[in-house]
């Protein structure tokens, strides 16, 4: 009973993220009013569930690096520290990253434990923090100018081009929840890895690994999430930014969707390794900052007229907040934990 309390907090922070990063694959669609909530929640919380168990640990293995918390306690606090502050983002309509939330709370376990902080590995994240949004902004720039460049030589029908655009964003939101899930899981769990209280299991000549069960109960609450509470942080993303055709909705789904899986793909970072590329790091990073690039990308390909800059400001407030609030809940709530609650945090 007291394994399932400590991974609460993990739980609770997979539920923030599927309120508030996990939808985000779908906002587009559902801010253009192309896909129903409920039909986008549904394909979402799939594939999020099926990418965190299959291909979910590249990414939760370079967070590792960053503080490898070797107690439960510990765990559990680090992760509802993270929850909490994604949460009160959420509350204030933030499309905020959970990635950055859990790198935040993260430092503040190493400044509680006396623990090195792996600088060189914390650079390589943050600098994802920018590259994420870029990319995607570039991605979605580039994909404009193609489709409209296509549309004017085919001229498609209305019908056939509703129809088709409909299609694609089921497929794309599909395959963007996948990745996500495979992206973004070791936010939820990756800090339980090092103290997981399973056993790898062989279940019918199939091995499933103590890592793999805490990616499935994670999975399953960012689906959770998704349902619950996600609404409002899909409008505010698919909308408020900038106004989306259904045509630029399906773009800044691919995009975004192309980023997070170049950043969770650990067969294409292996190949960009054997032919001598310098690879794409495998590092959580935020839907919410890869939809929002790719909504930009749109917006400066259209002349940038009808951007909100005013939004896309709040947002960028609450980005550059969140690791360090993060930060600073974690320790205090350590505190707590090993000298009020007498749960020891660190080893």
């Amino acid at each position: 009973m007291i394994i399932l309390f400590f991974l609460s907090s993990g739980l609770f922070l997979g539920w923030s993220l599927g309120a508030n990063d996990a939808a985000n694959v779908f906002g587009t669609a559902v801010g253009s009013r192309m896909i129903k909530f409920g039909t986008a929640a549904t394909i979402c919380g799939l594939f999020v569930i099926l990418g965190a168990v299959v291909s979910g640990a590249g990414a939760a293995h370079t967070l590792g690096k960053l503080g490898s918390i070797n107690m439960l306690a510990g765990a559990f606090t680090v992760a509802f520290s993270a929850a909490v502050t994604v949460l009160l983002m959420t509350k204030a309509s933030l499309p905020v990253s959970t990635s950055q939330a859990i790198v935040g709370a993260i430092i503040g376990w190493n400044f509680f434990s006396n623990t090195p902080t792996d600088y060189s590995v914390l650079t390589q994240i943050a600098g994802t923090w920018f590259l994420c949004p870029v990319l995607a902004m570039v991605f979605a720039f580039l994909l404009y100018l193609i489709t409209r460049s296509t549309l004017k030589k085919t001229k498609t029908h209305l019908l056939t081009l509703d129809y088709y655009t409909r299609f694609g964003l089921v497929i794309m939101g599909a395959f963007g929840s996948y990745s996500l899930g495979a992206n973004n899981i070791g936010n939820v769990m990756g800090v339980f890895i090092p103290s997981s209280p399973f056993t790898d299991l062989n279940i019918a000549g199939l091995d499933f690994s103590s890592t793999q069960q805490l990616f499935l109960i994670g999975g399953i609450a960012i689906a959770i999430g998704v349902y619950t509470y996600s609404k409002r942080v899909m409008l505010t993303v698919g909308s408020s930014i900038f106004e989306l055709t259904p045509i630029n909705a399906l773009i800044v789904i691919t995009s975004s969707s192309l980023v997070l899986f170049l950043f969770a793909s650990r067969g294409l970072y292996n190949w960009f390794v054997s032919v001598g590329i310098p690879p794409i790091p495998l590092v959580p990073v935020s839907s919410s900052q890869a939809v929002v690039g790719a909504i930009l990308g749109i917006g400066v390909a259209k002349g940038a007229k009808n951007v909100n800059f005013s939004i896309l400001g709040k947002i960028s407030i609450g980005w550059v907040s969140t690791p360090v609030i993060a930060a600073i809940i974690s320790f205090i709530a350590l505190f707590f934990m090993q000298n009020v609650f007498q749960n020891q945090v660190y080893q």
